[in-house]
């Protein structure tokens, strides 16, 4: 009997678009987003750019238009996606200050109103200021672009501000730093909501790393090694995700890869980082954590399944990669693996 194909999963975002936007702070995150939709058919991210003015001129001169007016309700599960503003556009700006102040001070009110539990708050750059000055982030860990920490530090004195992070997660309270870090923000969400592959795929499709720094929310192992562009080894590491259970030779994926086994393991060591049989241990022990947290099948079935010989050998490969052992991934599962 044929399962039943599980219903498409839409997500609203709304992004607030303030005066003087940086373009970038909107245009990546949502490249994300219209890419992440091309990638997959279970999530559908359906964007609305909402704000106090229909038309806004943005950092680089360009200006947007058909901005709808900020909505009076979000639904329940919306992303609310807030950019920065540059201090100095390219172009000479038309808004008068007293224009561009009262603009941010409707969004500031409407997002103290408008956001309530349930509904994902993403800030970009200096979007974050906009958060503060709502009281959005008293009390959470939080970032923002390195130039204005100081000012996030005077409007959220609550707040537990992080330095030196791409971005930080804290409950519905999302923030990134400088710019680019949006991307990599919207990556991790849809890592979360629409898989680590349709992330994989979009950050390959935007020639972009998948970047980490200090403490930040930690790689799913489905993404470990694959911070580079290279195509043989992609196709290689997409042959062993695919099916991690299968006898995977560094020869038999070679031939799966095009190239011969001197080749791919000089590129593997070389591009992902690791080896061949490294890569492919890991990706099996990925495959035994997910079925451990997710059924009550028994070590020896879990470890067969995982391509592993015995559960002595999945137990000796996921000591390689875990401090704790199996047996504790049924009693607690991190919160960083998706």
């Amino acid at each position: 009997m044929m399962q039943a194909q599980q219903p498409l999963k839409v997500v609203p975002v709304y992004v607030v678009v303030p005066p003087r936007v940086l373009l970038l702070d909107a245009a990546g995150p949502v490249e994300v987003l219209r890419k992440a939709n091309l990638e997959q058919q279970a999530v559908r991210f359906v964007v609305s750019y909402v704000g106090p003015r229909a038309t806004v001129a943005s950092s680089i001169g360009l200006a947007l238009a058909d901005i709808a007016p900020l909505p009076e309700s979000l639904p329940e599960d919306a992303l609310v996606v807030i950019a920065g503003s540059a201090d100095e556009p390219m172009e000479p700006h038309a808004a008068t200050q007293g224009e561009d102040e009262r603009d941010e001070a409707a969004i500031v009110t409407w997002l103290a109103r408008a956001i309530r539990p349930g509904i994902r708050l993403v800030s970009i750059c200096s979007g974050a200021l906009l958060a503060a000055r709502a009281g959005l982030l008293d009390d959470h860990d939080c970032t923002t672009h390195h130039g204005c920490i100081a000012a996030l530090a005077k409007l959220a004195p609550k707040a537990r501000i992080r330095e030196n992070r791409l971005f930080v997660e804290d409950g519905d309270r999302l923030t990134s730093a400088g710019i680019t870090a949006g991307i990599d923000l919207m990556l991790h969400i849809v890592a979360q909501m629409a898989g680590p592959g349709c992330a994989l795929a979009v950050a390959r499709y935007l020639v972009v790393y998948l970047r980490r720094a200090g403490s930040d929310p930690q790689l799913s192992p489905w993404l470990e090694g694959r911070n580079h562009i290279h195509p043989t080894v992609h196709r290689a590491q997409d042959a062993v995700t695919g099916d991690p259970a299968r006898n995977w030779s560094v020869e038999t994926l070679a031939d799966a890869s095009a190239t011969s086994p001197r080749h791919l393991s000089r590129l593997f060591n070389a591009h992902a980082g690791m080896s061949v049989t490294v890569y492919v241990n890991l990706m099996r022990v990925a495959l035994a954590r997910e079925l451990l947290a997710g059924s009550r099948l028994d070590i020896e079935t879990v470890a067969e399944r995982a391509g592993f010989a015995s559960p002595r050998q999945l137990r000796r490969a996921w000591g390689r990669f875990n401090d704790l052992p199996p047996s504790r991934s049924r009693m607690k599962q991190p919160e960083t693996w998706q």
